[in-house]
Protein backbone atom coordinates (compact mmCIF):
# COMPACT_ATOMS: atom_id res chain seq x y z
CA UNK A 1 0.00 0.00 0.00
CA UNK A 2 1.19 4.02 -1.05
CA UNK A 3 -0.45 6.84 0.67
CA UNK A 4 0.83 10.36 -0.29
CA UNK A 5 0.27 12.89 2.20
CA UNK A 6 0.67 16.49 1.90
CA UNK A 7 -0.19 19.67 4.28
CA UNK A 8 0.19 23.32 3.96
CA UNK A 9 -1.29 23.68 0.66
CA UNK A 10 -1.56 27.15 0.66
CA UNK A 11 -3.64 27.92 -2.63
CA UNK A 12 -1.70 25.21 -4.71
CA UNK A 13 -3.80 23.75 -6.93
CA UNK A 14 -1.26 22.85 -9.82
CA UNK A 15 1.19 20.57 -7.63
CA UNK A 16 -2.08 19.07 -5.80
CA UNK A 17 -3.33 17.91 -8.62
CA UNK A 18 0.18 15.94 -9.15
CA UNK A 19 -0.07 14.77 -5.60
CA UNK A 20 -1.80 11.31 -5.99
CA UNK A 21 0.95 10.08 -8.64
CA UNK A 22 1.40 6.34 -7.87
CA UNK A 23 0.14 6.45 -4.82
CA UNK A 24 -3.62 4.28 -3.62
CA UNK A 25 -4.98 7.35 -1.88
CA UNK A 26 -4.26 10.66 -1.25
CA UNK A 27 -4.27 12.20 2.65
CA UNK A 28 -4.72 15.78 2.87
CA UNK A 29 -3.94 17.74 6.40
CA UNK A 30 -5.33 21.16 6.39
CA UNK A 31 -4.35 24.29 5.68
CA UNK A 32 -5.76 24.67 1.73
CA UNK A 33 -6.14 28.68 1.89
CA UNK A 34 -3.64 30.58 0.62
CA UNK A 35 -4.42 33.72 2.74
CA UNK A 36 -1.16 35.98 3.69
CA UNK A 37 1.70 34.66 0.75
CA UNK A 38 4.59 35.69 2.18
CA UNK A 39 6.74 34.39 -0.41
CA UNK A 40 5.03 36.52 -3.41
CA UNK A 41 2.99 39.09 -1.73
CA UNK A 42 1.10 39.72 -4.96
CA UNK A 43 -0.92 35.97 -4.22
CA UNK A 44 -3.21 35.18 -1.47
CA UNK A 45 -6.13 36.50 -0.29
CA UNK A 46 -4.19 39.59 1.20
CA UNK A 47 -2.75 40.09 -2.05
CA UNK A 48 -5.44 40.20 -4.49
CA UNK A 49 -7.94 42.12 -1.99
CA UNK A 50 -4.91 44.93 -1.08
CA UNK A 51 -1.84 44.13 -3.63
CA UNK A 52 1.69 43.54 -3.48
CA UNK A 53 3.03 46.83 -1.21
CA UNK A 54 0.51 46.53 1.63
CA UNK A 55 1.27 42.44 2.07
CA UNK A 56 5.04 43.92 1.98
CA UNK A 57 4.00 46.32 4.29
CA UNK A 58 2.17 44.15 6.57
CA UNK A 59 5.19 41.23 6.25
CA UNK A 60 7.56 43.73 7.71
CA UNK A 61 5.23 44.56 10.67
CA UNK A 62 5.40 41.47 11.70
CA UNK A 63 9.04 40.92 11.62
CA UNK A 64 9.64 44.40 13.17
CA UNK A 65 6.57 45.78 14.54
CA UNK A 66 4.09 45.54 18.01
CA UNK A 67 1.41 43.64 18.02
CA UNK A 68 -0.45 47.01 18.32
CA UNK A 69 0.70 48.29 14.98
CA UNK A 70 -0.05 45.18 12.86
CA UNK A 71 -3.61 45.40 14.39
CA UNK A 72 -3.81 49.03 13.64
CA UNK A 73 -2.37 48.49 10.06
CA UNK A 74 -4.67 45.41 9.14
CA UNK A 75 -7.64 47.32 10.57
CA UNK A 76 -6.81 50.28 8.06
CA UNK A 77 -6.66 48.25 5.41
CA UNK A 78 -10.63 46.39 6.55
CA UNK A 79 -11.81 49.57 6.49
CA UNK A 80 -10.90 50.63 2.69
CA UNK A 81 -13.42 47.84 1.81
CA UNK A 82 -16.78 48.62 1.54
CA UNK A 83 -18.07 44.94 2.76
CA UNK A 84 -14.59 43.12 3.92
CA UNK A 85 -16.38 39.87 5.03
CA UNK A 86 -18.39 39.58 1.48
CA UNK A 87 -14.83 40.16 -0.03
CA UNK A 88 -12.82 37.19 1.89
CA UNK A 89 -15.75 35.12 1.55
CA UNK A 90 -15.94 35.43 -1.92
CA UNK A 91 -12.23 34.85 -2.29
CA UNK A 92 -12.42 32.10 -0.16
CA UNK A 93 -14.94 30.47 -1.79
CA UNK A 94 -13.00 31.02 -4.93
CA UNK A 95 -9.89 29.17 -4.18
CA UNK A 96 -12.11 26.39 -2.27
CA UNK A 97 -13.70 25.97 -5.70
CA UNK A 98 -10.63 24.98 -7.76
CA UNK A 99 -8.91 22.73 -4.66
CA UNK A 100 -11.48 20.94 -4.06
CA UNK A 101 -12.51 20.35 -8.21
CA UNK A 102 -8.93 19.59 -7.87
CA UNK A 103 -8.92 17.10 -5.69
CA UNK A 104 -12.40 15.68 -6.70
CA UNK A 105 -10.83 14.61 -10.43
CA UNK A 106 -7.80 12.85 -8.62
CA UNK A 107 -7.96 9.13 -9.52
CA UNK A 108 -7.49 7.77 -5.80
CA UNK A 109 -9.81 8.57 -2.90
CA UNK A 110 -8.97 11.48 -0.86
CA UNK A 111 -8.76 12.12 2.84
CA UNK A 112 -8.81 15.50 4.09
CA UNK A 113 -8.81 17.87 7.26
CA UNK A 114 -9.06 21.43 7.86
CA UNK A 115 -5.76 23.35 9.19
CA UNK A 116 -5.88 26.99 11.22
CA UNK A 117 -5.82 28.43 7.75
CA UNK A 118 -9.01 27.20 6.53
CA UNK A 119 -12.77 27.92 6.65
CA UNK A 120 -13.91 24.55 7.73
CA UNK A 121 -17.73 25.26 7.47
CA UNK A 122 -17.52 25.71 4.09
CA UNK A 123 -15.86 22.67 3.30
CA UNK A 124 -19.20 20.39 2.86
CA UNK A 125 -20.52 22.56 -0.20
CA UNK A 126 -17.45 21.90 -2.33
CA UNK A 127 -16.75 17.93 -1.36
CA UNK A 128 -17.36 15.04 -2.99
CA UNK A 129 -17.99 11.44 -2.89
CA UNK A 130 -14.17 11.45 -3.74
CA UNK A 131 -13.25 13.92 -1.11
CA UNK A 132 -13.86 12.68 2.30
CA UNK A 133 -13.93 14.78 5.13
CA UNK A 134 -12.48 13.04 7.96
CA UNK A 135 -11.73 15.36 11.11
CA UNK A 136 -12.36 13.36 14.09
CA UNK A 137 -12.82 10.32 12.59
CA UNK A 138 -10.84 6.86 12.81
CA UNK A 139 -11.13 5.32 9.21
CA UNK A 140 -9.04 2.36 7.52
CA UNK A 141 -7.24 2.53 4.83
CA UNK A 142 -5.28 -0.57 3.47
CA UNK A 143 -6.04 -2.37 6.68
CA UNK A 144 -4.41 -0.10 8.74
CA UNK A 145 -6.96 2.54 11.42
CA UNK A 146 -5.99 6.35 10.71
CA UNK A 147 -7.05 8.89 13.47
CA UNK A 148 -7.84 12.57 12.21
CA UNK A 149 -8.05 15.35 13.98
CA UNK A 150 -7.85 19.14 12.49
CA UNK A 151 -7.20 22.31 13.38
CA UNK A 152 -4.74 24.19 15.67
CA UNK A 153 -4.90 25.27 19.53
CA UNK A 154 -5.94 28.93 20.43
CA UNK A 155 -2.91 30.61 22.69
CA UNK A 156 -3.65 30.06 26.25
CA UNK A 157 -5.36 33.31 27.53
CA UNK A 158 -6.44 34.33 23.93
CA UNK A 159 -10.46 34.76 23.10
CA UNK A 160 -11.41 34.96 19.26
CA UNK A 161 -12.59 38.70 18.24
CA UNK A 162 -16.05 38.40 17.34
CA UNK A 163 -16.21 40.52 14.74
CA UNK A 164 -13.04 39.39 12.93
CA UNK A 165 -13.44 39.92 9.45
CA UNK A 166 -11.58 36.39 9.19
CA UNK A 167 -11.41 33.74 12.35
CA UNK A 168 -8.52 31.57 11.92
CA UNK A 169 -9.97 27.30 12.56
CA UNK A 170 -8.97 27.82 16.37
CA UNK A 171 -10.02 25.20 18.63
CA UNK A 172 -10.00 25.73 23.15
CA UNK A 173 -7.26 23.62 24.53
CA UNK A 174 -10.25 21.44 25.88
CA UNK A 175 -12.35 21.30 22.65
CA UNK A 176 -8.65 19.61 20.89
CA UNK A 177 -8.09 17.85 23.33
CA UNK A 178 -11.62 15.92 23.37
CA UNK A 179 -11.23 15.22 19.97
CA UNK A 180 -8.00 13.43 19.98
CA UNK A 181 -9.56 11.74 22.81
CA UNK A 182 -11.83 10.17 21.03
CA UNK A 183 -9.39 8.47 18.48
CA UNK A 184 -8.49 5.23 19.76
CA UNK A 185 -7.27 1.65 18.28
CA UNK A 186 -5.25 3.32 15.82
CA UNK A 187 -2.34 2.76 13.64
CA UNK A 188 -1.57 6.21 12.28
CA UNK A 189 -2.00 9.79 13.62
CA UNK A 190 -2.78 12.54 11.48
CA UNK A 191 -3.17 15.91 12.77
CA UNK A 192 -2.53 19.38 11.26
CA UNK A 193 -0.47 20.85 13.99
CA UNK A 194 2.53 18.48 15.73
CA UNK A 195 2.66 16.97 19.44
CA UNK A 196 4.09 19.30 21.97
CA UNK A 197 7.73 18.47 21.16
CA UNK A 198 10.17 21.24 20.70
CA UNK A 199 12.14 20.49 17.93
CA UNK A 200 9.02 19.75 16.07
CA UNK A 201 7.29 22.84 16.68
CA UNK A 202 10.34 25.69 16.72
CA UNK A 203 10.42 27.30 13.06
CA UNK A 204 13.41 27.98 12.15
CA UNK A 205 13.62 31.30 9.86
CA UNK A 206 10.46 32.99 11.47
CA UNK A 207 12.32 32.11 14.67
CA UNK A 208 9.18 30.74 16.42
CA UNK A 209 7.94 28.64 18.22
CA UNK A 210 4.52 27.67 16.83
CA UNK A 211 1.73 25.94 19.63
CA UNK A 212 1.75 22.18 19.48
CA UNK A 213 -0.25 19.64 21.33
CA UNK A 214 0.26 17.14 24.58
CA UNK A 215 -2.77 15.49 24.16
CA UNK A 216 -1.54 14.22 20.73
CA UNK A 217 2.17 13.50 22.64
CA UNK A 218 0.37 11.86 25.02
CA UNK A 219 -1.99 9.98 22.37
CA UNK A 220 1.21 8.84 20.98
CA UNK A 221 2.42 7.22 23.87
CA UNK A 222 -0.51 5.45 24.66
CA UNK A 223 -1.80 3.73 21.58
CA UNK A 224 1.48 3.71 20.04
CA UNK A 225 1.11 4.26 16.48
CA UNK A 226 3.38 3.47 13.88
CA UNK A 227 3.31 6.63 12.83
CA UNK A 228 2.39 10.09 13.65
CA UNK A 229 1.91 13.08 10.13
CA UNK A 230 1.14 16.83 10.68
CA UNK A 231 2.35 20.13 9.40
CA UNK A 232 1.87 23.35 10.09
CA UNK A 233 5.22 24.23 11.06
CA UNK A 234 6.79 25.40 7.61
CA UNK A 235 10.40 25.30 8.46
CA UNK A 236 10.97 22.88 11.32
CA UNK A 237 14.37 22.57 13.59
CA UNK A 238 14.16 18.97 12.33
CA UNK A 239 10.76 17.45 10.28
CA UNK A 240 10.92 13.55 12.43
CA UNK A 241 11.23 13.03 15.66
CA UNK A 242 10.92 9.41 17.38
CA UNK A 243 8.64 8.63 20.35
CA UNK A 244 8.86 4.94 21.81
CA UNK A 245 7.76 2.97 18.82
CA UNK A 246 6.30 5.86 16.80
CA UNK A 247 7.57 7.73 13.69
CA UNK A 248 6.84 11.48 13.93
CA UNK A 249 6.97 13.24 10.76
CA UNK A 250 6.31 16.93 9.25
CA UNK A 251 5.23 15.92 5.54
CA UNK A 252 6.44 18.67 4.46
CA UNK A 253 5.24 22.89 3.18
CA UNK A 254 3.76 21.57 -0.10
CA UNK A 255 2.50 24.77 -1.41
CA UNK A 256 6.93 25.56 -1.79
CA UNK A 257 7.92 21.91 -1.92
CA UNK A 258 5.11 20.45 -4.51
CA UNK A 259 6.16 16.53 -2.79
CA UNK A 260 4.10 14.49 -1.07
CA UNK A 261 5.01 12.83 1.75
CA UNK A 262 5.04 8.88 0.94
CA UNK A 263 3.74 6.76 3.18
CA UNK A 264 4.17 2.58 2.16
CA UNK A 265 3.21 -0.50 4.42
Amino acid sequence: MRVHVVSDVHGNAEALSRASEGADALIVLGDLLDFIDYHDHRGGIFGRLFGEDNVSAYATLRRTGTRAEMRAFVQSLWDSLDDPAAAVDEAMREQYARLFSTMAALDVPVYAIPGNVDAPALWPEFASDGVRLVDGDVVEIGGLRFGFVGGAVLPEGATPRANAVWRPHLLTREEFDERVAGLSDIDVLCSHIPPAIPELTYDVVSRTVEIGARSLLERIRAERPRWSLFGHVHQPLTARFRVEYTECRNVGHFQRTAVPYVLRW
